[in-house]
């Protein structure tokens, strides 16, 4: 493939995107109580960022993703885009979706079977708001199927294409209408496992190689993860984090991010003191437990309850053989069974029976640890979290 020498619209402000405010409320009988999708929602997209909102169907992450569009119309709130106002409920200020400087990749492709290729990708030059005409075209047409590995079957009809190859079509025809913003809604959950993995890669090649700023769509955390700048974790209708990935993962403000993103040992907390030295003692089922992470600003207090949160690659385990418990001394260490044992390749992924508790613990292969086997655990301090929600 050549150098990108497709026209990307040149930004000056420092948002792509800016939301303030948004709610978009459900139609509800006379003096029923608003039902709302999405509720007081506000997040920025960088200019040639990869943001990405993550959450659950029915959580508003779709719904979001349209009103961006303008294919929704929000019932309260603000979206700038490139530091223009496109919406605006107070003002009553409502572009229209072609108006908008965005480029839109459905879930299912919007991929038109009775065009050949170079015009499906074309379309966009031929009917967007940057029209253009003459052997101008074909000529940018080819030169974007040229960048995604089209070029070779631009003749070819668009129902003569596999999986992968409608999708870089997709992604072609959305980059040859010049955004400022590319919208994708699920673009690769049609896909098989394999294929998806691939695309992905090629996805965020192409959104850094063109510079275009993206708002992405997902339900899939490890989707969200490898592509993103920023994750935006929503559930029902609200923001719960906007993070890095790798601090969504490390650093869960709450037990639903927690449970999303990964997989984590959630226990509920009775009681939550200061533990010495900072941190937190947490007093729970499975005992007293020290968590050295804490949610910035998160003020502890007697009774607060909440969750302690550890990854089931942070749980240490070990045979246990005195066979009386005595080995779990120390800060954090339980006597346990190992009730079940997945051979996984690489590790092992255990459940481990502590205090009447399943804790879950992944671990290196090769070490005897069948179920029945008497174990102790020990969970790091420093990777273990409080979580106060």
């Amino acid at each position: 493939m050549t150098e990108s020498k497709v026209h990307v619209m040149d930004r000056d402000t420092k948002n792509a995107i800016a939301i303030t405010g948004l709610r978009k409320s459900y139609e509800q009988s006379p003096g029923a109580e608003a039902t709302y999708a999405i509720d007081d929602i506000s997040f920025e997209v960088p200019e040639g960022q990869f943001v990405t909102l993550l959450g659950p169907s029915g959580c508003g992450k779709t719904t979001t993703l349209r009103c961006v569009a303008g294919l929704e119309r929000a019932s309260q709130g603000r979206i700038e885009m490139g530091g223009e106002v496109m919406f605006d409920a107070g003002r009553k200020r409502d572009v229209r979706p072609e108006e908008r400087p965005i480029a839109m990749v459905p879930q299912s492709y919007g991929i038109w079977p009775h065009m050949r290729v170079i015009d499906n990708a074309a379309f966009p030059l031929r009917h967007g708001r940057n029209r253009t005409k003459g052997p101008e075209v074909r000529r940018r047409a080819l030169e974007m199927l040229e960048q995604v590995g089209l070029d070779a079957v631009a003749d070819r009809w668009a129902t003569q294409l596999s999986g992968g190859q409608q999708q870089r079509l997709a992604l072609a025809r959305a980059l040859l209408g010049d955004p400022q913003v590319l919208l994708l809604d699920e673009p690769l959950s049609n896909l098989d496992a394999k294929l998806r993995a691939k695309l992905r890669q090629e996805l965020r090649s192409f959104q850094k190689r063109f510079g275009v700023s993206a708002l992405y769509v997902t339900h899939d955390q490890s989707e969200a993860l490898a592509l993103s700048d920023t994750v935006i974790v929503m559930n029902k209708g609200r923001v719960e984090q906007i993070d890095r990935p790798e601090r969504l993962y490390d650093h869960p403000r709450s037990s639903f991010v927690a449970d999303f993103i990964g997989s984590a040992n959630l226990f509920p907390v009775r009681e939550a003191s200061s533990g010495a030295g900072g941190g937190v003692l947490a007093r729970t089922d499975l005992g007293l437990v020290l968590c050295a992470r804490t949610a910035p600003g998160e003020q502890v207090r007697p009774h607060d309850g909440g969750f302690v949160c550890v990854r089931p690659e942070d749980v240490d385990v070990r045979a246990d053989d005195t066979g009386d418990g005595q080995a779990a001394t120390g800060d954090n260490a339980y006597a346990g069974v190992v009730e079940s044992a997945e051979f996984l390749g690489d590790r092992l992924e255990l459940v481990v029976r502590a205090a009447d508790l399943p804790v879950t613990v992944s671990t290196r292969a090769g070490q005897d640890l069948r179920p029945g086997r008497e174990v102790v655990l020990r969970l790091a301090p420093a990777a273990t979290s409080y979580l106060a929600s």
